[in-house]
């Protein structure tokens, strides 16, 4: 089941807010977990049980880690317990694919062992186990005594199958008792409904040009429509996995919760650390938090900084995915991000505002075409279609025709990607306060009425990040 869907829009969460709101205070939890649990069997109905297994494993290893009377080496060894597990299943059904055929690519064995089907979001609800249970070892939390809330917080469906990924600590109260308001529930619908509007009327859309550009045999490809296909893909991206954060955030808040932000306009940025400090959030705050700290962060000299970042970047690019084009894409941005760390930190700040974003947005766009071509030799060749050196014309008639036709498309996805329509929205709030409610209302249903028209004139579409 996704967001971006019919039955979820009108018909499974409609019945999951009546029954949350009118079956009482001490049966909501309840509710919402065993809609989550639904929400989750409807696509997954096998691997639900491997999610209540984790669910289960982790909750009891919490409680003895909370224990008084558990020694010291007792307490780690449930630590690494907790951590073969994890790791054990997200390596199995995410990587077995991955390193037997690395292993026949290297030896020429012939190995055929198929790969088991991917859990949609374990990558997701891994982490936050993970994260729960580490925390719990340290003394920075307590566990949670109630096991119908740590299920509630590890299956919670707004942001169970593509994050954001939430630290317990950070709703660990809300669990037990949150607050519920008219004014935050109107927060949250209207967040929902603008990422369903990113999702659906611009990620899909913008994303159509991408898929005929991926289409086309390379030597039809003018330069310019490979750097307009590889943007379109950079807007189509950003719009899908931001508006799922978006209709996350929105649905935490209409059943009382609060999630951070994971998108801060990461396509403003003037750098690549910069780029990375504003998109996926949630991501790389746990990895800072439980990979690069633990390893020493920057506090122990130049080598340690750089294996450290090394570490983590590869570690980064292998949770996108099960193939080595997003080691590579994270050893990408791991070596940027070193490079401006070492070298380029002063100087940068001497470079004028446009040509730092010309600079971030340019090893940004070259970056996803590593994230997007699963295949070395297909992402090298489009790079050299992109600067000329695949001898393609520079522009003919197709390309014209293709970027006519979404001129006002990508305009729009511009702009929207940007901090400018809020600042406008904000500004005509404090000069024309009346008819500001007037023009919310009217915008708010206007995006339902099309989003909703283009679910009813559309095939499945699910989002990018749920691959991951």
């Amino acid at each position: 089941m996704v967001f971006s869907s019919l039955f979820f829009t009108f018909a499974f969460l409609p019945v999951t807010l009546i029954l949350y709101y009118s079956l009482g205070k001490h049966l909501r939890n309840i509710v919402l977990l065993a809609a989550s649990l639904f929400f989750y069997a409807w696509g997954e109905p096998v691997y639900v049980i491997l999610m209540c297994i984790s669910i289960m494993i982790n909750y009891y290893i919490g409680s003895f880690l909370d224990k008084n009377n558990t020694g010291r080496r007792k307490r780690k060894l449930l630590l690494i317990t907790s951590l073969v597990f994890n790791l054990g299943c997200l390596a199995y059904f995410k990587y077995f694919g991955m390193l037997i055929s690395t292993i026949a690519f290297v030896s020429s064995w012939n190995l055929n062992a198929a790969a088991p089907a991917l859990p949609i979001g374990i990558s997701f609800y891994t982490f936050q186990a993970l994260s729960y249970v580490i925390d719990v070892y340290r003394g920075k939390i307590k566990s949670q005594k109630s096991p119908i809330l740590f299920a509630l917080y590890i299956s919670m469906f707004p942001q169970l199958v593509a994050g954001p990924i939430v630290n317990y600590a950070d709703i660990e109260s809300q669990l037990a008792d949150r607050r519920m308001t008219l004014r935050k529930f109107s927060a949250g619908l209207r967040r929902f409904l603008c990422g369903l509007s990113k999702k659906v009327l611009l990620a899909n859309n913008i994303g159509l040009l991408w898929s005929e550009v991926k289409a086309m045999p390379g030597t039809e490809i003018s330069v310019l429509m490979a750097w307009g296909g590889i943007i379109a893909f950079t807007l189509q991206i950003y719009f899908d996995f931001s508006g799922y954060s978006d209709m996350a955030i929105g649905l935490g808040k209409m059943f009382g919760f609060h999630f951070k932000e994971n998108f801060k306009y990461p396509y403003i940025s003037q750098s690549i650390s910069e780029f990375w400090r504003r998109w996926h959030i949630s991501l790389g705050s746990w990895f800072k938090e439980y990979v690069y700290i633990p390893l020493g962060g920057n506090r122990e000299g130049k080598w340690k900084l750089i294996r450290n970042l090394l570490i983590v970047w590869f570690l980064t690019g292998l949770w996108h995915g099960a193939s080595w084009n997003f080691v590579l894409w994270g050893l990408y941005f791991g070596a940027l991000i070193l490079i401006e760390r070492l070298f380029l930190h002063k100087r940068m700040k001497q470079w004028p505002k446009a040509v730092r974003l010309i600079y971030s947005l340019l090893f940004v766009v070259i970056g996803w075409v590593f994230f997007e071509f699963t295949n070395l030799t297909d992402a090298l060749s489009y790079l050299g279609i992109m600067f000329g050196a695949g001898g393609n014309v520079l522009i003919d008639t197709q390309t014209i025709d293709k970027l006519e036709t979404y001129a006002v498309l990508y305009l729009v996805c511009i702009i929207a990607a940007t901090p400018l329509p809020k600042k406008l929205v904000l500004s005509f709030k404090m000069i024309h306060c009346y008819i500001y409610k007037l023009a919310v209302s009217v915008y708010y249903c206007a995006l339902m009425f099309f989003s909703a028209a283009y679910m009813v004139g559309s095939t499945y579409n699910s989002f990018i990040y749920f691959r991951f």
